[in-house]
């Protein structure tokens, strides 16, 4: 009989054409995560549900249906459940429905006639869901927290903001309380790698015990099919566009290399030190024109005087300290596309380019191993998952907060390093690798009785959400 996985992952949104992925905070990595391990694991015969939102919203269009697919993949369905009402809500203002959430998946289940052998849920608002269904159906669960709130709250507050403004916006107590019962019931949590079972989960805002056998490292995985050498057609529209946004840079500058970062444009992700790098390393700058992604933007200037969102301020940050530099040795790339970014990287890695990863922490860094895959040379913060996918110096480590370090250590990538070193990395993280690491554990899962989930707990979650 097929094994059935339903994947909870309530904030965000799934759909074919993968719309806003990785432009807004809600549609971060973990809704990549969650893809990609759901269509490997379809590839291996497993039947998936992706159980998500229903928005019924003029602004999200692409969310109305109550389920959609992937083409390339016919044993994953995206189901969306209607709860919280129609518009798009931010993770932050869906705590309080998420037993609403539950109750619908249960009852779809039970109008189909089969309910999943196994939950895996995300995030701090999956897990939690994984909690009310396990009450509700014995059904088992994993956890896979993606970003712990501990350390984001950690970081806020460290940052001058108040304990009241910071839990107005961001809802620590609910999602710490919510994390921990996760933890609690889960039949596995996984890590994607040691640093983060180990000190991640270690923080004092967790009952949790990272060296027991609940907790397991399974990294995650790239899309081969996309992220890699083999030279593509349409690369030469992505070589043709480059050309055309360097044409009014200076003839000995429109052949350098790149210094890439492709990041989402949000403060932690920390685009602002390897400007400042860049400005002040004049060899460095002399050596490599700096090629910042920013999706679904044509025009930087046009964009910053017309929005005042965070991403607007980065930018016109960024255009205060650089200056003359835009268009000289400082350029701005619209690419929307998972495709086009890996022409991208393809086109800059015959240039000998670098891609860099600054965040002031990275729980894991799929984004360098993508680079990598393309044949891009990598330094990343020295900072979370980095380190460990670098263990042995197939990048560059910087200090995110020095911007001399980091200047140094792209110069010395650019000059000096082998990007042969980093393509090596990308050989050991597979998506199917990452489902099968699933999958041994959940059918040991089912072979043994499901927690029973105590009464007082729930209560302790419910009494919570009533006040928001």
């Amino acid at each position: 009989m097929t094994m059935k996985v339903a994947f909870f992952n309530p904030q965000g949104n799934f759909d074919r054409n993968d719309s806003h992925l990785t432009e807004h905070p809600d549609f971060g990595g973990q809704l990549v995560y969650v893809k990609e391990v759901a269509k490997a694991m379809g590839e291996l015969g497993v039947e998936v549900d992706i159980i998500t939102r229903q928005i019924i919203d003029k602004d999200w269009p692409e969310f109305a249906d109550a389920y959609d697919y992937y083409p390339d993949a016919p044993n994953v369905r995206i189901v969306r459940i209607p709860f919280g009402g129609e518009k798009f809500l931010r993770k932050e203002d869906l705590w309080k429905f998420l037993p609403d959430y539950v109750e619908k998946i249960y009852e779809f289940y039970k109008s189909e006639g089969k309910f999943p052998d196994f939950v895996t849920t995300h995030y701090g608002d999956g897990g939690i869901s994984g909690v009310l269904f396990l009450e509700k159906s014995g059904i088992p669960f994993s956890f896979t927290g993606h970003s712990l709130g501990a350390w984001k709250m950690d970081k806020i507050l460290s940052s001058g903001v108040s304990v009241e403004g910071a839990e107005k916006k961001y809802r620590f107590s609910v999602r710490l309380l919510a994390e921990n019962l996760a933890i609690k019931y889960a039949s596995f949590v996984v890590c994607s790698t040691s640093q983060e079972r180990y000190v991640q989960y270690s923080h004092k805002a967790y009952n949790a015990d990272p060296y027991s056998d609940k907790f397991k490292v399974i990294p995650p995985g790239i899309n081969s099919a996309i992220f890699n050498t083999e030279w593509r057609q349409e690369d030469e529209y992505i070589r043709t566009y480059l050309e055309n946004l360097m044409a009014r840079a200076p003839i000995r500058r429109q052949k350098l290399p790149f210094i890439i970062m492709s990041s989402r444009l949000d403060r932690k992700k920390n685009h602002i030190a390897v400007v400042k790098a860049f400005m002040e390393n004049e060899e460095l700058r002399d050596s490599a024109n700096l090629l910042i992604v920013v999706r679904g933007v044509d025009d930087v200037f046009k964009f910053v005087n017309t929005h005042g969102t965070e991403e607007a301020e980065i930018l016109k940050e960024i255009l205060s300290i650089a200056k003359d530099e835009v268009g000289v040795s400082l350029f701005f790339a619209n690419i929307s596309d998972q495709r086009s970014l890996s022409g991208l990287y393809r086109v800059a890695a015959k240039r000998g380019s670098v891609f860099v990863l600054p965040a002031i922490y990275e729980p894991f860094g799929l984004a360098i191993i993508e680079a990598a895959a393309c044949g891009l040379k990598v330094v990343a913060t020295k900072n979370g998952g980095p380190s460990e996918i670098f263990a042995n110096g197939e990048g560059l480590l910087i200090d995110p907060e020095d911007t001399y370090d980091i200047g140094q250590k792209i110069y010395v990538a650019l000059t000096q390093f082998d990007a042969k070193k980093s393509l090596e990395i990308a050989k050991k993280y597979s998506w199917k690798n990452t489902a099968l690491g699933y999958l041994q554990n959940i059918e040991k899962a089912i072979e043994n009785k499901a927690y029973t989930v105590f009464e007082d707990d729930v209560q302790r979650f419910f009494e919570l959400i009533k006040q928001l």
